[in-house]
């Protein structure tokens, strides 16, 4: 859970696009932020406060007094209390309430007491998001420090297309993330991941494939991404995708296409990191229409693929990184250190299917790194996510100069 501990206010304004605040409190809440809710009166016309007080697990807020608890809501507490104050959808009127200092509501007034971070997320027509006031009010948000999340382009509620659409909660999340995760230290690095099975056809119906659903390879691409990496994910069919929206996604179906797609662009990456489960082996033909079942058995003649991780790393630059992943079920060892050397990895994750909480389609794993120089660690078992980012760690102590 990458926000895991943190406070973060969300502000909700009146405009159509309040609704998307029930999706957004549903991925702060699913990352470990801990969410409390503040709504202007007109928010109320979109959406109620009951929704988003379950979502958020704490009520919601939208009046200085509450007649029927006789209770006052503190606004310069709830500006004390967040690490991170973030108002979504934030309306025209709302912004320019903000950018001037009017004080006539419960939003505004946590606003001028906030001492954390404040992030805007504007929504609205596409004229009034070109106003020039609306600019004008923008600027001077933005002046004081204030984090502006600018509008998408899309269809918007009028019937018009263009620029005004409030950024998709997906994309509000990343922003979220990359802003509290202080650690940049892959700024600037492009890297190539390839992730989850491949599927070799042996007629238009069938196909051969392992258990692999790419979740370990999905923690490693939103490690990077949120550390700064330009990250180029190779993704097997029906593979985990990763949450952050900055990276670069090539769908794949067979080995041959994932090699294809990664010998592409190895030669422009900084660090490889090979953890798709890729087949061995493909059927010789591949039938034209599907196979009928007749007789009591049936033979498939099958011939090796390409190799992707140990073709790859006879090209390996100098200053690449190469990163493999081994899975075993005996010698696990042995077999994993012959891969780092035979296929010149600096750095070899291996797995084991005999450790409980390890291995395909759980969300959590335990490895063990063994490094060219002979040294090695292991985790215990962890989540997918922080086991990705013990493997960035790893990266880090590998003789190339991150």
């Amino acid at each position: 859970m990458l926000l895991k501990g943190k406070k973060i206010l969300l502000g909700v304004t009146g405009s159509i696009a309040a609704y998307k605040a029930a999706h957004l409190t549903r991925l702060l809440v699913k990352e470990g932020a801990e969410v409390q809710i503040i709504m202007s009166t007109s928010a109320l016309d979109f959406i109620t406060p009951l929704t988003l007080a379950t979502l958020s697990k704490k009520p919601v807020y939208h009046d200085f007094f509450d007649s029927k608890t006789g209770s006052w809501t503190n606004h310069v507490d709830l500006g004390l209390w967040a690490d991170l104050f973030l108002i979504a959808p934030i309306s025209a009127n709302s912004l320019a309430k903000l950018a001037n200092g009017l004080c006539d509501n419960l939003m505004a007034a946590t606003y001028l007491s906030a001492r954390c971070p404040v992030m805007v997320a504007p929504a609205m027509d596409l004229d009034m998001y070109q106003h020039p006031s609306v600019k004008e009010n923008l600027r001077k948000l933005q002046s004081f420090g204030n984090i502006i999340l600018d509008a998408e382009s899309g269809e918007l509620a009028s019937g018009l297309s263009g620029q005004g659409r409030m950024m998709e909660p997906e994309h509000i999340l990343d922003h979220i993330i990359d802003h509290f995760s202080a650690n940049k230290d892959f700024k600037g690095k492009k890297v190539l991941i390839t992730s989850g099975p491949t599927q070799e056809a042996i007629d238009p119906v069938r196909f051969i494939s392992n258990h692999s659903s790419g979740k370990m390879g999905a923690a490693i691409a939103d490690a990077f991404a949120s550390r700064g990496a330009e990250v180029h994910l190779i993704l097997g069919v029906g593979a985990k995708k990763p949450k952050h929206s900055s990276i670069k996604i090539y769908p794949v179906k067979s080995a041959s296409e994932m090699y294809q797609a990664a010998s592409n662009i190895h030669s422009q990456m900084d660090i490889c990191v090979f953890a798709a489960a890729v087949a061995d082996y493909a059927p010789k033909e591949i039938a034209a229409e599907k196979i009928k079942k007749e007789g009591e058995g049936m033979t498939i003649e099958l011939v090796k693929n390409v190799d992707i991780a140990y073709t790859l790393g006879k090209a390996k630059k100098f200053d690449q990184i190469h990163v493999g992943f081994a899975l075993e079920t005996e010698n696990e060892v042995f077999h994993a250190k012959q891969k780092l050397e035979k296929k010149n990895f600096d750095l070899i994750v291996l797995n084991s299917m005999k450790e409980k909480g390890a291995g395909f389609q759980l969300d959590t794993n335990k490895v063990s790194m063994f490094f060219e120089d002979g040294s090695s660690l292991q985790s215990e078992v962890l989540p997918k996510e922080e086991i990705a980012n013990l493997i960035l760690e790893g990266i880090k102590k590998l003789p190339v100069k991150i």
